[in-house]
């Protein structure tokens, strides 16, 4: 019985984990400013109904900016 519980336990955290990966999306945009760029990635996360956190930026004559979107 033990050995069921464990194993039930487990199954039931990797299906979890499972399920907020499975919507976590790596997004990436150019922009001409930092502000425009943050602008970018907040518009399609809102278009998608996520939260966004900036994972990269790199400023060099033109902004790229990485970004993860998760729910």
């Amino acid at each position: 019985m033990k050995t069921i519980k464990t194993l039930s336990i487990a199954a039931v955290a990797a299906l979890s984990l499972m399920s907020a990966a499975s919507f976590a999306q790596s997004i990436s945009v150019e922009s001409s400013t930092l502000d425009g760029a943050e602008a970018k990635i907040a518009a399609q996360a809102q278009q998608q109904g996520a939260q966004y956190k900036i994972t990269e930026a790199n400023t060099n004559n033109r902004v790229h900016m990485t970004a993860e979107l998760y729910k």
